[in-house]
């Protein structure tokens, strides 16, 4: 199991093997979920604007006066 040393400004530095089993690369980001006392790190990717715009471009099909009148109580 690999492991790390917390430096004095609270840095560590993932291992060799850590870092190929996340697919993670200098500049990447990364989250952290904490549960109890065990840290979950994952990759973060990326955000495509273009692909979640195009997307937003097709749900205004949805947001209609008759469609809040069905839908608002959900």
């Amino acid at each position: 199991m690999p492991t790390s040393r917390l430096s004095s400004k609270g840095q560590v530095t993932l291992p060799k093997e850590v870092r190929k089993a996340l697919g993670i690369e200098k500049g990447d980001l990364i989250s952290y979920e904490v549960q109890d006392k065990v840290v979950i790190l994952k990759k973060v990717e990326p955000f495509d604007l273009a692909f979640h715009g195009a997307v937003a471009e097709t749900l205004e099909e949805w947001d209609s006066p008759e469609d809040e009148e069905a839908f608002g109580d959900l």
